[in-house]
Parts: C-alpha cells; sequence; structure tokens
C-alpha cells in the first residue's frame, strides 16, 4: 500500500514536520560515533539485553549505516526509578549513532482497559516528554539523534486505520491474545481493544521506518506476531532488542500502579530513604532483588563503576568496576544489605536531584498536579474539575465508593438470623469476602448462587448477629406491598474484581476505607436510583463497567441500597 511521506528526515524516515521535537542540551564528554568499528556499535547496541531477535540484520545495517530504533511506551502511570533501565539502554543506542524515536503511546494507553480519558492522556503525553528529557539529561547523554512523537498523531491517519483493518483480516483472535499476555490484562472476556494493541504495537515499526523495536522482555510475543504477520502485508521484518525485567522494591515487577514497589522520580530524598530500608533485599538472595538489578542494569551502564559506602570498621569504602564481583560478594554476605541499600540511595540521589530540580518550576508544578492529580482533593468530573478519590473531608462524588462487581461463590442462612444470608463472595481478591445480606425474602438461593453481583468494598466491616459482614451487596428496590429487591446485574461477560464507576468519573481512585461517621454512603446513596430503562444511575449519570450498563431486571424507577 502506498502512504503519503510527509517529509523524510534522513533517508526512509518518515516524521510529519510538527511531530519532530530536537533536544539541544549539553551532554557529557562520550564514545565518539565516528570511532567505533561496526562490530564495536553492536556490542554497545546489545550490552545488558536478555534476547536479541534478528541479530543478523542488525550487523547487516550496521554494516552500511546508523541503526534507527524505536522504544514505546503507554502514558498510563507516573515513570518511576525503573524507567532508567530502558534510559541507560538508549544511552548506549545513542552513543552507537543510532537514530532514537521515542513514541509516546497515548492511543495504547486509552485502548489498555482504558486506564485514562483522552483529556488526562493529553497532559500525560506531555508529562512524560518532560520528565523523559530530564532523565536523559540527568545521565549525560548525546542527543543529536533523539526524535518524539506521539502515537495518535499518526496511528488515526487513513493509511495506518486501513492497514489496522487488513491486519485485523489476517490475526487470528488466539494470536492477538496470546500476544498481549504479558502487557495487556488478562480476563476471562478480553474487550476488542486489548486485542487490537498488539497489531498497532506491530505496525508503529513500519509506520516509523525503523530496522528495529526495543523493550522489555515482556513484549517478547508481541515482537514475534510482529516478526510474524508484517510481511504479509508486504513490509519488512525488523529486529527486536529486549531488556530483561527488573525486579521492584518487593521483588516483583516495578509497577506505576503498587506504590510500595516503586520510586517515583519525583519522589523526595526522605521518601526514597523510605523506600529502599523496605525494599526485599535479603541476604546472599541474588534473585528478584531490585536493589541489586538496579547497580546491575542502570548504575554500571551509565557510570562504569559502583561504590558500596560503608564504615571503616566493615572495611570502610570499596569501588567495585563490574557487576559480577559486586553479586559475588553479597551472595557470600560479603556486602551487607543496609550498605548495599545507602550506596544505592546515594546514587539515586544523584541522579534523581536534576529531576527534582527542573520539576521546581511553577510550570512542571502545574503540569504534574493536572497530570497526575492527588486523589485526597476532589471536585465532580467536568470541565475545570479536580480528580481524585475525595479522601476523608473529600467532596461527596460517587468515585469514593468502592464498587467493584462479584460473584457469589457460596450461600447459606445465616446460623443466628432467618432473615439473612451468609455469602461468599470473589471481588477479584486473594480470597473471597465474607457478606451478610437480608435477602432471604426476595432471593432465593438458588439465584444467588454463582450469580455476577455489583459488591460495595470500602464499608467499614460490620458485625451482624455475630458474623462480620466484609462488604454490601447492592440491590434495587422498590417500596410497597409486598417490597420488592433485586440485585443489580452487571453487563454480561463480566469478571469478579471489575470496577464500577460513575460516567464522567472514570479516571477517580475509590477511599480506601469510608469514614463511618462522615455518612459518605449515607449521603451519596440518596442519588442512586433506577431509570425508566431500568439502568443504574447517579444523578443521571449511568453506572458502568469498561464492558457497559450496570442494569437491574425489572425495577424502574427503583432505589439503590
Amino acid at each position: 500500500m502506498n502512504r503519503k511521506k510527509v517529509r523524510r528526515d534522513g533517508p526512509g524516515c518518515f516524521f510529519p514536520p510538527r511531530l519532530i521535537v530536537r533536544l539541544q542540551i549539553q551532554s557529557t564528554p562520550s564514545i565518539m560515533t565516528d570511532q567505533l568499528s561496526p562490530e564495536e556499535k553492536f556490542t554497545l547496541i546489545t550490552r545488558n539485553l536478555q534476547e536479541v531477535l534478528g541479530e543478523e540484520k542488525l550487523k547487516q545495517v550496521l554494516q552500511e549505516r546508523e541503526l534507527k530504533v524505536y522504544w514505546g511506551t503507554a502514558t498510563t502511570g507516573k515513570p518511576h526509578v525503573a524507567y532508567f533501565v530502558p534510559m541507560s539502554k538508549i544511552a548506549d543506542f545513542l552513543r552507537a549513532g543510532c537514530e532514537v524515536t521515542v513514541l509516546f503511546a497515548d492511543l495504547h494507553a486509552y485502548l489498555d482497559n482504558m486506564k485514562a480519558p483522552w483529556e488526562l492522556l493529553e497532559l500525560r503525553v506531555k508529562y512524560y516528554e518532560q520528565v523523559i528529557k530530564a532523565m536523559l539529561e540527568s545521565i549525560g547523554v548525546p542527543l543529536q539523534k533523539l526524535r518524539f512523537i506521539k502515537g495518535t498523531d499518526f496511528q488515526l491517519s487513513r493509511e495506518y486505520t486501513l492497514d489496522v483493518y487488513r491486519l485485523s483480516s489476517m490475526v487470528t483472535e488466539h494470536d492477538a491474545k496470546k500476544a498481549g499476555a504479558e502487557v495487556v490484562k488478562q480476563v476471562e472476556h478480553p474487550l476488542l481493544s486489548g486485542l487490537l494493541y498488539p497489531g498497532l504495537q506491530a505496525l508503529d515499526e513500519e509506520y516509523l521506518q525503523v530496522d528495529a523495536q526495543f523493550g522489555g522482555v515482556d513484549q517478547r510475543k508481541i515482537f514475534t506476531l510482529a516478526e510474524k504477520y508484517l510481511p504479509s502485508l508486504g513490509y519488512a521484518k525488523r529486529a527486536h532488542l529486549m531488556n530483561p525485567m527488573v525486579p521492584g522494591l518487593t521483588g516483583a515487577k516495578m509497577s506505576s500502579s503498587e506504590e510500595e514497589s516503586k520510586i517515583d522520580l519525583l519522589d523526595s530524598k526522605e521518601d526514597v530513604k523510605k523506600k529502599l530500608k523496605k525494599a526485599f533485599c535479603e541476604p546472599r538472595n541474588i534473585q528478584n532483588n531490585g536493589v541489586l538489578s538496579f547497580v546491575k542494569h542502570v548504575l554500571f551502564p551509565l557510570r562504569g563503576e559502583f561504590c558500596i559506602k560503608r564504615d571503616p570498621k566493615w572495611g570502610g569504602d570499596k569501588v567495585y568496576t563490574g557487576f559480577e564481583e559486586v553479586e559475588k560478594d553479597f551472595a557470600e554476605e560479603m556486602i551487607h544489605p543496609g550498605d548495599l541499600k545507602a550506596s544505592v540511595e546515594a546514587a539515586l540521589n544523584q541522579l534523581l536531584d536534576p529531576i527534582r530540580k527542573k520539576f521546581e518550576s511553577p510550570e512542571l508544578r502545574k503540569l504534574t498536579n493536572s497530570a497526575y492529580p492527588d486523589p485526597s482533593k476532589t471536585k465532580a468530573g467536568g470541565k475545570g474539575a479536580k480528580t481524585g478519590g475525595g479522601g476523608e473531608d473529600g467532596e461527596l462524588v460517587p468515585s469514593r465508593l468502592d464498587i467493584r462487581v462479584g460473584k457469589v461463590i457460596s450461600v447459606e442462612k445465616h446460623p443466628d438470623a432467618d432473615s439473612l444470608y451468609l455469602e461468599k463472595i470473589d471481588v477479584g481478591e486473594p480470597e473471597p469476602r465474607t457478606v451478610v445480606s437480608g435477602l432471604v425474602a426476595y432471593v432465593s438461593q438458588e439465584d444467588l448462587q454463582d450469580r455476577m453481583v455489583l459488591v460495595l468494598c470500602n464499608l467499614k466491616p460490620q458485625k451482624m448477629r455475630g458474623i462480620e459482614s466484609q462488604a454490601m451487596l447492592l440491590c434495587a428496590s422498590v417500596e410497597g406491598e409486598p417490597r420488592k429487591v433485586e440485585p443489580l446485574d452487571p453487563p454480561e461477560g463480566s469478571s469478579p474484581g471489575e470496577r464500577v464507576f460513575v460516567e464522567g468519573y472514570e479516571s477517580e481512585k475509590p477511599d480506601e476505607k469510608l469514614n463511618p461517621k462522615k455518612k459518605v454512603w449515607e449521603k451519596l446513596q440518596v442519588d442512586l436510583k433506577i431509570s425508566h430503562e431500568c439502568v443504574a444511575q447517579w444523578k443521571d449519570k449511568k453506572l458502568l463497567t469498561k464492558l457497559g450498563h450496570i442494569t437491574c431486571k425489572t425495577l424502574k424507577g427503583g432505589n439503590i441500597s
């Protein structure tokens, strides 16, 4: 398929003019690219990678010209210190003379479980650009061949859209789901958006006109999908460069959504110390050790050495010039976890100080607060509104309620109360919650068993006839003789744990626990109603999951409680 090339910046490089941002900053002296042989460039490009697909293609390109590489990041959660891992590799690529494109994948961020609305994604793209520039400045890399591009500035074009359709006519549902297994949130009934995600990432290689894509090893299945299907569209197969996944501070993958697993780039020195102090760093354990991994994948590539700082009575400071020696000494308890953490803390703060300083400006503070609003400060949705969960003294907005889809896995009569059921409900947590509900007179045990329901999960647990109820099963009701009650129904295909939100409040976080003294639930519950179309609403705004509306079967105009 012919595509109109709006502009070429160098041979074969497609970039619309308004998309190219060149960084003009001073960088520290580094290896001169023209002094490196193709073999030396290849070694620099591939060092510390876990896997490379297409080595021969890389070597062939390097014999002829500089390599073109892209790295993409979905603009969702705040970048954290693990982003120094790809940044250090980008530094290697630039030192090896590569032309590097950084893709801010805003469309991918939207497709991945609708983690943020478009207006918030616009702000987050700006934040990502500023913070990644600051990171690169802090590690002093040559930036003449670095470019930034936003996904929606080319992914919504006619040509790209037609290629999405062409690709969708070739890729099976099985292959698409398998490709995204490590990247896209997996549910029993996946959304079409999650199935599109891997194909779009594959097409980006063609539309950015690169020789290779760089990412974590968790992207491997997407990379192999690209290698399989791009040639079917008449496009070249690209090489793929994969970083290892760096453990977070808790020992698992460092994640933007798990506060305790990560250190934010703008965390204060006090917060860095506190988080590192809590970090998993068991003596002799060199597996899943996020502190050691940071030394290996960030500090050594950037500095070439690492200094363990310790009291003279324990041997004094020691400078290491290779990670293997650090790992060996830690495994043999020659390095104490406390000394390792303190040394990483000092080195990490040196990297973070320039970033913190840059973000002291009023403009970047405002951008940070707008892109990632404090959940303790809440206003209602709409233009000029704050977003966030509200906190203990926040405004009365429905996002403060932690309502989830649940599945009733067992139901029986309360041993001490004939009018109460005792239910076990799966709400997406390791263990089901115990819920006591007064539904005996309205719903049979058979109708409740294995039923998908809605559960309010952040009420304070309360004992009901001697048994603690850990949540509330939400129902529609109509008063009268007789009173009628029906459990609310999530959309078909819903899974336990999926969040329920009110239209316009999608990005806001619920309170961890509702303060019973503030009567938050009681005040919000007054405006929860069933429409004449049997759709659950709060002040005429629909209750939704990512799959659709919350409904009840027959109780039009009812209340929700």
